[in-house]
């Protein structure tokens, strides 16, 4: 009988957000929005530990307050994998999940599955995609897209609209449905040696360009695996996306 792998799953909680500070923190149906984001953790069957990764004492002892396993980490950590491999040797468990700190309606099921496809495959990396259907969203630099291959493996992220459709006009690219357009849903899944070895990986030339920090780990060469989900992210970056989640609280 194989050794049975125990999975944690790190919530970075960052109270120094640029462009809605303090959002962690922020109220959102009588409770701070990290705090939704703990408990629909606290749903899923396949996690053994769920630590919040906070950037400071406010954050910690707000997130103790509602009975989290907290974690202090440096504030100047760029990213939730820099902050998560911070403390990795805190840390015990073989697969960790990434979960942001600004998702308060992240699925149970699809953290699972996220799970389920690292056992399956024991791949480096894991990540969520969405079939994209909307011709606006294929348009936004802000959707990130995935190709994908034949396996499920993601080749590359990009903020443009790829695959390009040589001679197909671009307003006909998801008319057609012949070619699967995916934008990429923010939770990550690493292996316990891909988190240890982050910290080694120069950043690369691409990841800059794009601004996406996950190109670091393609360029250099991880096989990352994908999950597909009809989950859309309800993510607070701003004062807008935090209404428009009180107002679906509410309702």
């Amino acid at each position: 009988m194989g050794k049975i792998m125990s999975v944690t799953i790190a919530i970075p909680a960052r109270l120094a957000s640029t462009r809605l500070p303090r959002k962690v923190l922020l109220d959102l149906g009588g409770k701070p929005v990290v705090q939704h984001v703990w408990e629909r953790v606290k749903k899923m069957r396949s996690a053994d530990r769920v630590v919040v990764l906070a950037d400071g004492d406010e954050v910690a002892a707000a997130a103790r307050a509602f009975g989290a396993e907290v974690l202090l980490t440096a504030p100047e950590c760029p990213s939730g994998t820099a902050r998560l491999a911070s403390v990795l040797d805190q840390l015990p468990g073989d697969f960790f999940l990434n979960v942001q700190g600004d998702e308060p309606c992240i699925e149970p099921d699809l953290l699972d599955a996220l799970v389920a496809r690292w056992r399956e495959t024991q791949c480096e990396l894991v990540t969520a995609v969405a079939r994209i259907t909307e011709a606006a969203k294929l348009a936004n630099p802000n959707v990130v897209k995935v190709v994908r291959g034949e396996n499920g493996r993601a080749v590359y992220f990009s903020r443009s609209p790829v695959p390009f459709r040589r001679g197909v006009p671009v307003a006909d690219w998801l008319a057609d449905g012949t070619v699967p357009y995916w934008s990429h849903i923010g939770v990550y899944g690493y292996a316990r040696a891909t988190v240890a070895g982050y910290a080694a990986l120069p950043v690369t030339r691409i990841e800059q360009i794009e601004s996406l920090e996950q190109l670091r780990f393609v360029e250099h060469g991880k096989v990352f695996q994908t999950v597909e989900t009809g989950y859309h992210p309800v993510s607070i970056d701003t004062a807008e996306d935090l209404e428009k989640a009180r107002a679906l609280f509410s309702a």
